[in-house]
């Protein structure tokens, strides 16, 4: 069944963090308006300086040919699924059409850096009406951290609503103190109960809260029972510490609450009911527990609640699971480039890309394997090359992960070093390539005797020999990409 894509959470929420990274024009109306999170208002007697104000992202009339357009870098990248473009109040002085596009680029490039980014379109072409939410579905199955508005030819947009699923990278979570539940990271708040007066959304946006209107907050109940709320965590782990925010819910804060959570089964306690406080921030020791996916938090009976804060750690599946979505989500392009830091053939890089998706670690490592033995004698070369020469830890080639792997040349002897030195000149000269060696472990001295073992060896042999060790170095980077 499909879902109403408007029921997920906004990307491009400036409370997420999105925010304006370039447009042509704003001589009535600034961008940054496009990403507020409340409702645009119109005012009928307000004016600037420049004219009429309005609650939106508006250009001057254009007088030559061409369109205008607005970048936003979204709060969470992810998976767009719609885009409501929205022209509330602008009747007289809306663009003719507008169309979208989306790209995935890691930090946070200018727009003059992104002009040759992989721009791919989200959505068809759209006819535009005046005060008007026009719904765009999306289909584009690929990560994306940056939004292109186009308007044909010139006007005005009231507000830019990107709904999605947030995919984060996982480096940036790995090992890190984690709210599980924080859509920043992946989590999402799925169902809930009710949410009469403020929406659920609202309850893991990475801000502090501004008023009761912003987290999420139930009618009055006058029957029996209690409401609930349901959080997707970002992947299946382990929570220690949870956070419920009463903030600015003063005379109408839940009196209490529980945690239950739940991973393949059914949903067990995870913190019985505790008493909870008006306008206040809670902290709550949860015991320990089994690995969970998902959380209910109860509130007994009704209510509101700010924020909830959901502080633990990933399980090994649920980080594995984290690294296998985010490479399965990135575009053939992007994937290729992450993954040519882990082997240089950029034909084993495109193969393994083109084999997504993946069910598990296992399966990466084995298909990469098989793209390797499928390569080239000239895509081997190309590996190889892409290493530093052992000992040289400032060579060109080098990498974090490189000088991990070569641990062993740090603090060691200089003449052991001078003589790693002149083995790979040797090898270079009788052999055409770099001495590749799985070196993780060894030590400098380990490093030396392996190369002279090997400087016996006939060509093909040695060729052999290296593409093994090579293979070795991509299974275990392949496992520093994808899990911590």
């Amino acid at each position: 069944m499909a879902v109403d894509f408007t029921t997920l959470p906004v990307l491009s929420d400036e409370r997420l963090g999105s925010a304006v990274v370039g447009r042509n024009d704003e001589f009535f109306a600034l961008a940054d308006n496009l990403l507020k999170s409340e409702a645009p208002v119109f005012v009928a007697d307000r004016f600037t300086k420049r004219g009429k104000w309005m609650d939106g992202w508006e250009t001057r009339r254009r007088r030559t040919p061409g369109v205008d357009w607005c970048i936003v870098r979204l709060g969470a990248g992810g998976l767009v699924r719609g885009v409501v473009v929205d022209t509330a109040h602008f009747t007289g002085n809306f663009p003719k059409e507008c169309w979208l596009e989306g790209c995935s680029v890691d930090g946070y490039p200018s727009a003059e850096e992104l002009a040759d980014a992989e721009w791919m379109p989200l959505g068809s072409r759209t006819p535009l009406s005046g005060d008007h939410k026009h719904l765009i579905n999306v289909s584009l199955p690929a990560r994306i951290t940056h939004v292109r508005l186009t308007i044909n030819p010139d006007g005005g947009i009231a507000r830019l609503r990107v709904h999605g699923e947030p995919v984060p990278d996982p480096r940036d979570v790995w090992g890190m103190p984690l709210d599980l539940a924080a859509l920043e990271h992946g989590g999402v708040v799925t169902d809930c109960s009710d949410m009469y007066f403020s929406h659920r959304h609202n309850l893991n946006l990475p801000t502090s809260p501004q008023s009761m209107a912003d987290g999420w907050e139930t009618r009055r109940r006058r029957g029996p029972g209690n409401d609930w709320v349901v959080v997707r965590l970002v992947e299946e782990g382990v929570l220690r510490i949870a956070e419920v925010d009463t903030r600015f819910f003063k005379g109408n804060a839940p009196g209490s609450f529980s945690l239950d959570g739940r991973g393949e089964g059914d949903w067990r306690p995870l913190l019985g009911e505790t008493g909870l406080r008006p306008h206040m921030r809670h902290r709550f020791r949860v015991p320990p527990h089994d690995p969970v996916s998902q959380v209910r938090l109860n509130i007994y009976p009704d209510g509101g609640v700010a924020r909830l804060r959901l502080w633990g750690a990933l399980s090994q599946s649920g980080a594995e699971a984290l690294g296998l979505r985010w490479l399965e989500t990135l575009t053939q392009q992007h994937a290729v480039q992450e993954l040519l830091a882990v082997c240089g053939s950029r034909e084993w890089a495109s193969k393994v890309a083109a084999g997504r998706p993946y069910g598990s670690l296992a399966e990466v490592r084995e298909a990469a394997g098989v793209a390797w033995h499928d390569l080239s004698r000239d895509d081997w070369l190309e590996a190889f090359a892409a290493h530093p020469r052992l000992g040289d830890r400032s060579s060109p080639g080098g990498s974090a992960w490189a000088r991990q792997e070569q641990a062993g040349t740090a603090g060691a002897a200089s003449d052991v070093l001078a003589a790693l030195e002149e083995g790979n000149r040797e090898y270079e000269r009788r052999f055409g390539h770099v001495f590749l060696l799985f070196a993780t472990g060894l030590s400098a001295a380990e490093m030396y005797t392996a190369l002279r073992s090997r400087l016996d060896n006939d060509a093909e042999t040695e060729l052999q020999t290296a593409a093994g060790e090579q293979e070795k170095i991509n299974d275990l980077r392949l496992q520093k990409l994808l899990t911590p």
